[in-house]
C-alpha cells in the first residue's frame, strides 16, 4: 500500500515563532559558503514580466547538499500594491526531498524573503563595515528597512539611526513602527533629506525601488559601508556612479547583480566589468578574498537575493518545526 503523502504548511506566524535574525544570519552564512564551495546549485532566476500590471513574477530554484534540500521560491514584485493595501513583494516557498522529489512543505515566502535579505545585509556589514560602526543611514523606510535594521543590531552596537522616506510622514511612521527595536542609548529619528540621512554615516542601507541615483559620493565619509538592497531588476539603481567607481564592490552573485542588481546600469553602460568586482560575499566568508582592507576604503555590497538563502532557511525551518510540532499537515493524496 502506498504511504499517505502529507505536506507541512508553515505560516508567517509559525516562521516568526521559530526564527530569529541572529539564527537567520547563521543560516545565510552557511548557504553562502556552500554555494561558493560547490555544495549548492542555483540556476538563474526566471522572470515572468507583466508590465500591464506594473509587476513581475520570479521563479527561484536551488539545491543544497548538506543537509540535502531542494526547492523553489515563487515571488512577485508589484509596485502598485501598497495602494491596494498589499505588500509589494509576496512569495511562497516549496520545499522538496531531493532524494525522491517528494514535496515536504509549503512556507510563507514573504517572511523568508524578509529574513534572508536582512540576514545577507547583516552578514555583509559584519564582514565589510568597520567594527566600530555606530551611525546608520536608512534610505528607504519600508518593511525591508526594518529587517535590515534588525540585522545590523545583531552585528553592531548602534547609537544613531537616521531614516529617510519619500515623504517625511513615512519616515516618522517607520520610527514609530521600529521603536521596539531600539535599545537604551540608541537614537532612531526621521530626517527630511537624503543628505541628512547619509552624511557622516558609518553604514548606509538603501531599500528603495528607485531608477535614478539617490546617494552621491560627495555626501559620504571615508570608510563608509553601503548595503545596496533595493535594485532587483534591470534599470533600477540607488547609488551614483561616483559612489561605485572607487569602491570595493562585493556581490552576492555576479550574474544576478549584473542583470538586475545595483551594478546593472554601469555594467550595461560598459563602465563596470567583472574585473571591477572584488569578490562575492561567499568568497569573503571562506577567506578566498579579503573583505575590508583598511579603515578608509568605501565598501559596497550589492544584494540581489539568492535562492540558496531561501531554500536553506526553508530547510532549517522545516526541521525545526518538526521538533517543535508547529505548522499544519495537509494531505496530498
Amino acid at each position: 500500500m502506498r504511504a499517505r503523502s502529507t505536506l507541512l504548511v508553515l505560516t508567517r506566524r509559525d516562521i516568526e515563532r521559530l526564527l530569529t535574525m541572529r539564527q537567520a544570519i547563521r543560516v545565510a552564512a552557511q548557504a553562502f559558503r556552500a554555494y561558493t564551495q560547490g555544495e549548492a546549485r542555483m540556476p538563474p532566476k526566471l522572470y515572468l514580466d507583466l508590465p500591464e500590471f506594473a509587476g513581475d513574477f520570479r521563479a527561484m530554484p536551488a539545491y543544497l547538499a548538506h543537509p540535502p534540500a531542494a526547492g523553489l521560491k515563487w515571488v512577485n514584485v508589484h509596485a502598485r500594491n501598497p495602494r491596494r493595501g498589499l505588500p509589494t513583494v509576496m512569495a511562497v516557498v516549496l520545499l522538496n526531498d531531493p532524494t525522491t522529489g517528494r514535496p515536504l512543505a509549503i512556507l510563507d515566502g514573504t517572511s523568508i524573503t524578509r529574513f534572508r535579505t536582512g540576514a545577507a545585509g547583516g552578514l555583509a556589514a559584519q564582514w565589510l563595515a568597520r567594527r566600530e560602526s555606530s551611525v546608520v543611514g536608512l534610505v528607504g523606510c519600508g518593511q525591508q528597512a526594518e529587517v535590515q535594521l534588525a540585522a545590523l543590531l545583531v552585528t553592531h552596537r548602534l547609537t544613531t539611526v537616521r531614516v529617510w522616506g519619500l515623504r517625511l510622514a513615512e519616515a516618522k511612521r517607520f520610527v514609530h513602527r521600529a521603536s521596539s527595536l531600539v535599545h537604551r542609548g540608541m537614537r532612531l529619528h526621521p530626517v527630511s533629506s537624503i543628505t541628512q540621512c547619509v552624511r557622516d554615516a558609518d553604514i548606509i542601507v538603501t531599500t528603495t525601488p528607485s531608477r535614478q541615483p539617490l546617494v552621491y559620493a560627495k555626501w559620504l565619509k571615508p570608510g563608509v559601508h553601503i548595503n545596496a538592497i533595493g535594485a532587483d531588476a534591470p534599470g533600477k539603481r540607488e547609488l551614483a556612479w561616483d559612489v561605485l567607481c572607487d569602491a570595493r564592490i562585493v556581490v552576492d552573485d555576479w550574474t544576478q547583480a549584473a542583470h538586475g542588481g545595483e551594478i546593472n546600469v554601469p555594467v550595461r553602460q560598459g563602465k563596470l566589468t567583472r574585473r571591477h568586482i572584488a569578490a562575492t560575499l561567499g568568497e569573503v566568508l571562506i577567506g578566498r578574498h579579503p573583505g575590508r582592507r583598511n579603515p578608509h576604503e568605501r565598501t559596497v555590497f550589492d544584494s540581489t537575493g539568492l535562492a540558496i538563502q531561501d531554500i536553506a532557511l526553508a530547510s532549517w525551518l522545516y526541521r525545526k518545526a518538526q521538533v517543535r510540532h508547529l505548522g499544519q499537515r495537509v494531505a496530498l493524496t
